[in-house]
């Protein structure tokens, strides 16, 4: 993956593209065609019922029940980096596989599934996650020369910790969403694009990006 240098960064939208993660959102629920492992086989069921009940709700209430309105925001503005950086079809497989991961990991989450082990790893994810988003204020606010390996590092720690989070719940086809959200993130070229301190575009959509991680952290999310 490589950025187009010959090609003019494009602009921000002023349409946001919430409403189509949220259509994503009913899309996953209403087709897809993956199952989560479970046991009991009436519980698989349930699940089942769950995700097409999701695809019934409207695109603002499937919203509201896994994206709050500032994470959305910050998926908005990754979704432009990555369609500024590779294009429209990688940006929105990024957001569609962000979406899906959500979506299956907030079921069963919800239905109470990840044993007690699972729920250490949630708990070492989130302290993980945490100090990559910290080290990306960090780069933004104090010292763009910080060692971007370093968020690669971090994002691919993360990476594998979600592995063995879900590994008994999801397929395969779950997995490689997961490894596409992470290597693409974890990009020294992407990440080298986006922190580029020459790039007013860029430096517009990381300030929108950090003020709301700010928020997040904040209110104790993130």
């Amino acid at each position: 993956m490589s950025s187009k240098s010959n090609k003019k960064e494009e602009l921000p939208q002023a349409n946001s593209v919430s409403q189509q993660l949220a259509r994503q959102l009913e899309a996953t629920a209403e087709s897809e065609e993956e199952e989560i492992t479970v046991n009991a086989s009436a519980l698989s069921l349930g699940i089942r019922a769950q995700k097409k009940l999701l695809s019934k709700l409207s695109s603002k209430s499937v919203a509201k029940i896994f994206i709050d309105e500032t994470s959305g925001r910050i998926l908005d503005n990754i979704h432009r980096l990555a369609r500024n950086y590779s294009g429209k079809k990688d940006a929105d497989k990024l957001l569609k596989s962000i979406i899906k991961t959500i979506v299956k990991m907030g079921i069963l989450y919800k239905n109470d599934l990840f044993t007690e082990h699972e729920i250490k790893l949630i708990d070492e994810f989130r302290n993980r996650f945490h100090s990559l988003a910290k080290s990306i204020v960090t780069l933004y606010e104090v010292d763009f020369k910080f060692d971007r390996s370093i968020l690669t590092r971090m994002c691919q720690e993360c990476q594998e910790l979600t592995h063995k989070i879900v590994s008994t719940h999801l397929t395969p086809k779950s997995h490689a969403r997961i490894d596409y959200v992470f290597n693409y993130a974890s990009n020294i070229q992407f990440l080298e694009y986006s922190f580029n301190p020459n790039s007013t575009t860029n430096r517009a959509i990381i300030k929108e990006i950090i003020e709301d991680m700010h928020t997040l952290m904040d209110a104790g999310f993130l």
